[in-house]
């Protein structure tokens, strides 16, 4: 008998090493990664990052904000280097990134009102949870947070026609990663920046699965040629150890102030020492070139070896961020991933969601995709 709640289906696996782009389960078998935790160890099983934690943990590894922390100030500069037009706020996950997001948007611009979109995911929180343009998430927990809209996904007109003189902030994903890994159409991204701008509203764009190098930029709304009035981040901020980051631009400090937000265990010192490790890995010269070369030729092989394959519907994604929408069993595709030694994730109903490392060698893309060729091929 189970001790916890069961609001998990956990397959009868348990990874208990990791090595690498490689988990090894309690049985001692080997599966190379290519769901990284859902989208977190983004730079697999780093050395570099596991030596940062070991000298962090011997040193210190918590101390609260009430104190000054340089490694906050240090993350912060790494994370604002080529966007010095931002201020960062630290927490310990998306969900709680999107919540300070939400709040910063109705403190700076005095309103209430939000617009997300239809099949959107911004978290499990109640705020958060508001936000999102699901209903299946919403289901038995009674009524959300007011003043949330939702609007439908590249469709301009959709969002002018829920706007009012009370709208503080637009919400979106620029790839909705839940709901199947759907693109946002980059005309239809940069016209809602240029309305946004023009009527005084705010941006927010959830950058939660999509940033730290995922779409092969940093963050992927530079793919889109955009400055977001505030982003969210969390996922692979810190290569596996919980934390989120909120970033607003600078003359949107004032409305967080002394005493307005704060979270005991955000910046803290072991995060923020992963963080910088990751950063350090995702900044040096040339890794994200490689990582957009990588992703690159990932799409181009799966497009050659499932393309043309009857249950396989489309190929879609941005970077390292990659769904295989199929008219087969998502499940029984897991499954037999599973039983050939590659760990694959699902997104909406019909859709296998591709999250690998960034770190992924030409040889292990090859594998991978030789084995969802073998699983595709048999259910055709």
């Amino acid at each position: 008998m189970s001790h916890l709640f069961q609001n998990y289906n956990r397959a009868a696996i348990e990874f208990v090493k990791a090595e690498g782009n490689t988990l090894i389960d309690s049985q001692g078998k080997v599966y190379l990664d290519f769901s990284t935790g859902i989208g977190v160890t983004g730079l697999g099983f780093h050395p570099q990052v596991v030596t940062a934690l070991e000298e962090q943990v011997a040193a210190i590894w918590h101390t609260p904000n009430l104190y000054q922390n340089s490694l906050q100030e240090a993350v912060a500069e790494q994370l604002t280097l080529t966007h010095p037009d931002y201020l960062a706020f630290f927490c310990n996950s998306g969900a709680e990134a999107n919540e300070a997001a939400i709040k910063l948007a109705r403190k700076a611009s005095g309103k209430e009102d939000i617009i997300s979109f239809n099949q959107s995911f911004h978290g499990r929180t109640f705020g958060a949870m508001s936000a999102t343009g699901q209903d299946k998430i919403k289901q038995g927990f009674g009524a959300g947070v007011p003043h949330f809209h939702y609007a439908t996904y590249n469709d301009l007109e959709s969002v002018k026609a829920l706007v009012t003189d009370q709208t503080a902030a637009v919400m979106l994903e620029l790839v909705q990663g839940e709901s199947g890994v759907v693109p946002a159409d980059a005309a239809f991204v940069s016209a809602l920046a240029d309305y946004c701008q023009s009527q005084g509203i705010l941006l927010i764009v959830d950058e939660v699965q999509t940033g730290m190098g995922r779409t092969g930029h940093l963050y992927a709304f530079e793919h889109y040629g955009i400055s977001p009035d505030i982003f969210t981040l969390a996922k692979g901020l810190a290569n596996g150890v919980p934390v989120g980051a909120m970033l607003g631009k600078q003359e949107l400090g004032w409305a967080l102030d002394y005493g307005s937000h704060g979270s005991t265990f955000g910046g803290n010192k072991l995060a923020m020492k992963a963080a910088q490790a990751t950063l350090n890995l995702l900044q040096a010269p040339g890794f994200l070139t490689q990582v957009q070369e990588k992703a690159s030729y990932l799409m181009g092989q799966l497009q050659e070896q499932l393309g043309d394959l009857s249950s396989v519907v489309e190929i879609r994604g941005l970077g390292a961020m990659i769904g295989i929408q199929t008219k087969a069993s998502l499940q029984a595709i897991v499954s037999q991933a599973r039983e050939q030694g590659l760990i694959v994730l699902t997104a909406g109903s019909d859709v296998i969601r591709l999250l690998p490392p960034l770190t992924l060698t030409t040889q292990e893309i090859d594998q991978g995709v030789s084995i969802l060729k073998s699983i595709f091929e048999a259910i055709d």
